[in-house]
């Protein structure tokens, strides 16, 4: 008696499926956002300078600048802003000019990746270090300055969308002021001297209205003032907007600018931006 043995059924093969476009950002952030930590520079100048600042000059003036405004109370709002400028408009600014030199760029173009990927994880990776930049600067100002931390949700609403509005237009800010630098070495030539400018000029460092007039007009076409300003009425008393250049924190007129600022910066963005250097044709 003999028996037949079957022969086995083949196997389908598995289709070679792509990530859809939520995975394809999501694997583009995660690449950033590690690249970003293993950067010891980067995680030390982003990250830690906001806060050794804050150490510092908390330290050296701990007196009152208003009737129960601490200066450590007002200081925090130029620190958070200056914070989320830097991870955006200064970072990006700094290292897409990098990428563009070593030709991660051409070849990110050349490869099926679609390009908004590309944006999309620098996006995550900015409002990842962004946030985590923020706690950490709250917790180390709760921790020893006594920081009094918004009261209502009122305020964190304004908190969230200072932050959103603000971190967006530095971010495309950024994308697109990384166009002027020709070479790798001249991006932080060319972005930290406007950077640090603007923290000085724009109530970052000093109460804003103590600065000289012209300044205060400089800094209001920029949107480093605009953040601190819509921050300072988050963690300040509203008898505080009464000494603000308009009289009032004028949230309205900070959400305009700074709406604007995203348009301006998108435009510049798509106007100005390029995969690969000039020697490269």
């Amino acid at each position: 008696m003999t028996t037949t043995t079957k022969p086995a059924a083949p196997v389908a093969a598995s289709p070679n499926r792509r990530p859809g476009p939520v995975a394809l950002g999501l694997r583009q952030g995660r690449l950033e956002i590690t690249q970003f930590l293993r950067s010891r520079e980067s995680v030390v100048f982003t990250m830690g300078f906001p806060v050794i600042m804050i150490l510092i000059f908390a330290a050296i003036f701990n007196d009152e600048i208003a009737p129960g405004v601490s200066y450590t109370q007002y200081f925090i709002t130029g620190m958070i802003a200056t914070g989320l400028m830097t991870v955006s408009f200064q970072n990006l600014g700094i290292w897409i000019p990098i990428e563009r030199d070593r030709g991660v760029l051409k070849r990110y173009r050349g490869t099926p990746m679609p390009k908004w990927a590309y944006f999309a994880g620098k996006v995550l990776m900015v409002v990842a270090i962004g946030v985590a930049e923020t706690v950490l600067l709250l917790a180390v100002s709760v921790a020893f300055f006594d920081l009094d931390l918004p009261a209502t949700a009122g305020r964190w609403l304004t908190f969230g969308w200072v932050s959103v509005l603000g971190v967006t237009a530095c971010t495309l800010c950024g994308i697109a002021i990384s166009s002027l630098a020709r070479t790798a070495r001249s991006g932080s030539a060319v972005v930290t001297p406007v950077a640090l400018v603007l923290q000085f000029i724009s109530g970052v460092f000093f109460v804003f209205t103590e600065l000289p007039g012209w300044m205060q007009h400089v800094a209001a076409l920029f949107p480093l003032k605009w953040m601190c300003q819509g921050l300072r009425a988050v963690f300040l008393p509203d008898s505080f907007g009464g000494q603000e250049p308009g009289g009032s924190f004028e949230l309205g007129r900070v959400a305009l600018v700074l709406a604007a600022w995203c348009v301006i910066g998108l435009v510049l963005c798509l106007t100005t931006f390029r995969w690969t250097t000039k020697r490269d044709g």
